[in-house]
């Protein structure tokens, strides 16, 4: 079977740490979809403004291996417990296609074709997409669906601290402060990595600023916020 990108999405986020472990998280997260030159007939989204929602096959593009593991340890559930690969959306697959489901906000017509504008996403920058699907709910939400391992999954409340005012005084538009705000609360830290004395620091590229912070019990706290771009 060959398979080649029809789009490409272009997100905040410039490396894979510090994106949302899953769409939907953050809706203040906005993506623009960009169809490649072959894909861009008006036709092809004809009627896809009836949805607010679409499914998105998307590649793995940093994940690729030459080989596959029958088991992977989900960071979710401290990064020591085997489960098996099927059993998670985790990016190392024997096939690296991811699976997520977005917002769709508005369609803009251009010279280049339409651009499809959403929100709730979970990918990098420039990630290839494979496939666009509508997000029809009377067959996609099923009420009676069981969460498996993750239902015991406890999450922090996790308060960010920023007491120098750095997200205030960045150029981040206001919705992208939000989410930026949204994505601490979310704890990007590996979950392995929960339990440290505060002194450890972590980071992150969104947007044109890499995001330095500490987290000690349930605070998170921004102590640097230079631009790198």
């Amino acid at each position: 079977m060959n398979i080649e990108p029809i789009a490409y999405i272009h997100t905040d986020f410039p490396t894979k740490f510090g994106v949302p472990r899953q769409s939907g998280l953050i809706s203040d997260l906005k993506g623009t979809i960009i169809f490649e030159p072959h894909y861009r007939d008006p036709e092809a989204v004809k009627g896809l403004s009836g949805f607010n929602y679409i499914w998105l096959l998307w590649d793995f593009s940093m994940a690729h291996r030459k080989d596959w593991s029958a088991t992977v340890c989900p960071p979710r559930l401290g990064g020591k417990t085997h489960v098996g690969v099927f059993a998670t959306r985790s990016p190392f697959r024997p096939n690296n296609i991811g699976l997520s489901s977005v917002r769709l906000e508005s369609i803009e017509y251009t010279d280049k074709g339409p651009i499809l504008h959403v929100s709730g996403i979970d990918m990098m920058d420039n990630t290839p997409i494979y496939d666009i699907k509508p997000y029809i709910a009377a067959y996609d939400a099923h009420n009676d669906a069981v969460d498996g391992f993750t239902d015991s999954i406890v999450d922090i409340d996790i308060k960010v601290k920023d007491p120098e005012g750095l997200i205030a005084k960045s150029m981040l538009s206001e919705d992208q402060q939000r989410a930026l705000i949204a994505l601490l609360k979310e704890d990007p830290r590996p979950r392995f990595d929960a339990a440290n004395d505060g002194s450890r620091k972590y980071g992150f590229y969104y947007c044109d600023y890499d995001v330095r912070f500490t987290v000690l019990g349930d605070i998170l706290t921004i102590v640097e916020m230079p631009k790198v771009r």
